[in-house]
């Protein structure tokens, strides 16, 4: 399918093109409904038109989204809607009356897929090799059943849609020779490109973030360090001095805007990127998403310097009627005297710091931690921190638009865990997030030399407006950047409403 695409695609350097819709009117429905897409295939942060025409004014109907992850699982996800006077439908605009959302969520067939039927609910539909493997999409329009357990008559009209973590423009290297794997992602263009590591905690190689970073002018490193080729299949002791190799090899990259790099890190990813910027140089940016201001569970060794792995207490895990376990209170106390060693030095790091928090964290108490290390960093007269915490968001915070999931099998413990979250609030830290990410290392990394096209959604989304067509193109965030006080705000909970609690500290420096 993507011959199309580079068909569309101009020269290195020029914004990214892509088929821009799709429409198919139903032979089942007597009104000649018809059901439009747009893009028809695109980047998964981009924003979706959804419309419907043909319908009778009024028209009680119901959507659905079906998805077929790059692994075969499906999802899905629907709404019910009521047609305008004239018989057309805008999800930009008309607000869903029931279903798996309700109110005006011009993307919530997407944010509230949910695994269908026998499908595993602890396994993540987010794609590990992104290339040929797009999110693949069906929207389908119905007749809405008079009642509820009444099952969704035949579809009056469809349209499909792909979503790509990908472009065929970027440049991909294997790194398969000396000590480093992983996928070294480059944007179209000569550069030189603001570069940086992403690092996930759950094993194996997830290039998701670091391709989709890419398409948005990053050099990125997808960065495994166990469960990947003739790595350690299961997360042993770790040395600092492999992580080292990748921000060398990134920093001397031709293409890439050194030496200052920036890293990214979910979970274990974290709390690595922390020790990074504690302890090796030109480490000017780290994006920590629900880390841990310690090592934990296996040991770091840093130089002549070890840092303990912080345990977990077993004893401490609860299991689940649905065969889920709890493991929140499992991890020791960082603060306890005897885990000191652990600790990770943050107060040596001259970098920038943005911590992404979760409140609903079932996983650990990554809001705990980011206290911590917020308090640490304060009492070292440091003010290079942003905190960013998100009511009734989980663990896994993706980017925008990512099917949720509220368990997630643990590459320590090997068991399904909670990761915590509530659907709609974990969809506003995705898409809310992952602007401030964007916003966060271009700031301290510079920008682009070409930036990638992020469509009339993220033109609109930078400049922190709604589009001539009425949408809203990010949560509304009332949190305001503040240096030597934490502020806190109260609203309702909403994709275009305000978030409820956003707790910001940051200082004003630039790259």
């Amino acid at each position: 399918m993507w011959r199309a695409a580079r068909a569309a695609l101009r020269t290195p350097g020029t914004p990214l093109q892509f088929p821009r819709s799709m429409s198919t009117s139903s032979h089942f429905s007597q009104k000649a409904a018809t059901l439009t897409v747009t893009p028809k295939t695109g980047l998964a942060d981009e924003l979706l038109d959804i419309k419907v025409e043909g319908l009778g004014p009024r028209e009680r109907v119901t959507l659905r989204a079906s998805a077929v992850s790059y692994r075969g699982r499906l999802f899905h996800s629907l709404a019910h809607f009521e047609a305008d006077g004239r018989g057309g439908l805008d999800l930009a605009r008309d607000p869903a009356l029931g279903g798996d959302f309700t109110g005006v969520e011009p993307m919530g067939l997407l944010w509230s897929l949910t695994p269908a039927g026998l499908e595993d609910p602890c396994l993540s539909q987010m794609p590990r090799g992104v290339l040929k493997s797009p999110l693949k999409v069906e929207v389908t329009v119905h007749h809405t059943p008079q009642q509820p357990e009444v099952p969704l008559g035949p579809a009056l009209a469809s349209a499909r849609v792909q979503r790509w973590f990908s472009s065929p423009q970027l440049s991909r290297t294997w790194l398969q020779t000396g000590p480093l794997r992983g996928v070294f992602l480059l944007p179209p263009g000569d550069g030189p490109f603001p570069g940086l590591i992403d690092m996930f905690g759950d094993g194996g190689l997830n290039e998701s973030r670091a391709s989709l970073l890419a398409c948005r002018g990053f050099a990125a490193l997808a960065l495994p360090f166990f469960g990947y080729e003739d790595l350690p299949p299961i997360m042993k002791d770790l040395n600092l001095d492999y992580f080292e190799e990748a921000a060398k090899f990134v920093q001397s990259h031709p293409k890439v805007k050194g030496p200052n790099i920036g890293v990214i890190g979910s979970g274990k990813g974290a709390e690595l990127a922390l020790s990074m910027a504690s302890f090796l140089p030109n480490i000017a940016a780290v994006v920590s998403i629900n880390g841990c201001i310690s090592n934990t569970a296996t040991a770091l060794t840093c130089g002549r310097l070890i840092l303990p792995g912080l345990p977990f207490n077993l004893n401490k895990i609860s299991a689940t009627d649905s065969g889920v376990y709890d493991v929140k209170e499992a991890l020791e106390d960082p603060l306890d005297p005897a885990y000191r060693e652990s600790h990770i030095p943050l107060e040596k790091a001259s970098a920038h710091f943005l911590f992404i928090i979760g409140e609903d964290d079932r996983h650990w108490k990554s809001s705990v931690y980011a206290d911590i290390a917020v308090k640490h960093l304060t009492e070292h007269g440091k003010t290079n921190f942003t905190l960013l915490s998100y009511p009734n968001a989980g663990h896994r915070i993706d980017p925008p638009y990512s099917p949720f999931f509220s368990a997630a099998l643990d590459p320590v413990l090997r068991v399904p865990v909670l990761g915590g979250g509530q659907l709609k609030a974990h969809a506003v830290a995705q898409i809310e997030s992952w602007k401030k990410i964007l916003e966060f290392l271009h700031l301290h990394l510079g920008p682009a030399p070409h930036r990638q096209s992020r469509g009339r959604y993220w033109e609109y989304l930078a400049a922190g407006q709604e589009d001539p067509g009425g949408r809203r193109a990010v949560p509304q965030c009332p949190a305001r950047a503040t240096r030597g006080r934490r502020e806190r705000t109260a609203a309702g909970v909403g994709i275009h409403g305000e978030l409820r609690e956003v707790r910001t500290r940051t200082d004003p420096g630039g790259p």
